[in-house]
């Protein structure tokens, strides 16, 4: 169970995360529609969760990877953007969130 603290925190980056990758194009390829789907943050406030939609791509993977990449970027522009609000910028790990493709999938299967 999350506390206030971690779900005000956890807002606050899912909003900042996803301004930083509609803003920032070239993290990754500028075809790609990005949208943070769930943020989860640890009690001490120090790693976060993220999870991500990836649209418009053949190979969600291969984005994913990208992100990964440029992972120190995307923390240290989230450390431009909450330096007022937070004492440390969290440890990101992005995980890929595929549950709009289940869904595509059971339509699919109950329309045949």
């Amino acid at each position: 169970m999350e506390t206030k603290r971690q779900q005000k925190v956890a807002r606050l980056l899912q909003k900042e995360l996803a301004e930083i990758f509609q803003n920032e194009t070239h993290l990754t390829s500028n075809q790609d529609l990005i949208t943070v789907t769930q943020v989860n943050i640890s009690k001490d406030l120090s790693v976060v969760r993220v999870f991500l939609s990836i649209f418009s791509t053949k190979d969600k993977m291969l984005t994913l990877n990208l992100i990964n990449d440029k992972k120190k970027e995307i923390r240290f522009k989230l450390g431009q953007r909450i330096k007022n609000q937070l004492r440390a910028v969290p440890e990101l790990i992005f995980y890929l969130d595929d549950t709009l493709d289940h869904l595509e999938n059971i339509d699919n299967l109950l329309k045949k």
